[in-house]
C-alpha cells in the first residue's frame, strides 16, 4: 500500500508530466490542472507498462527518472487521444 507521502508525490510527479506533456502536445489551452493531474498519472501508469517491453526499467520511487517516465507515458496518452479525437479547433 501506498503511504501517504508517495500518493502525494505521485500527485505532484503526474500534475507536472501533465502539464508538461499538454504543452508539448499544444493540448494545454483545453485542459485544467485535474485533467493535467489525470493525464499524469495516468501516463504514469502507462510509461511503466511500455518502458519495460522495450528493455527499459520502470520507476520504483519519487526522482527525476519518475517524472520522465511519466513524461513519456502522458505524451503517448495525449498523442493516441489526439489520433482518435481529431482536431476540435473552433474560431471564435
Amino acid at each position: 500500500m501506498v503511504g501517504m507521502g508517495g500518493f502525494i508525490g505521485a500527485i505532484i510527479i503526474g500534475g507536472l508530466a501533465g502539464w508538461v506533456a499538454s504543452m508539448i502536445m499544444k493540448t494545454d489551452g483545453s485542459m485544467g490542472i485535474l485533467m493535467n493531474i489525470v493525464v499524469g498519472v495516468v501516463g504514469a501508469i502507462l510509461g511503466n507498462l511500455v518502458l519495460p517491453l522495450l528493455g527499459v526499467s520502470g520507476t520504483t520511487g519519487f526522482s527525476i527518472w519518475s517524472f520522465v517516465v511519466a513524461l513519456i507515458g502522458a505524451l503517448i496518452l495525449l498523442f493516441v487521444v489526439k489520433l482518435f479525437s481529431g482536431r476540435r479547433d473552433t474560431a471564435a
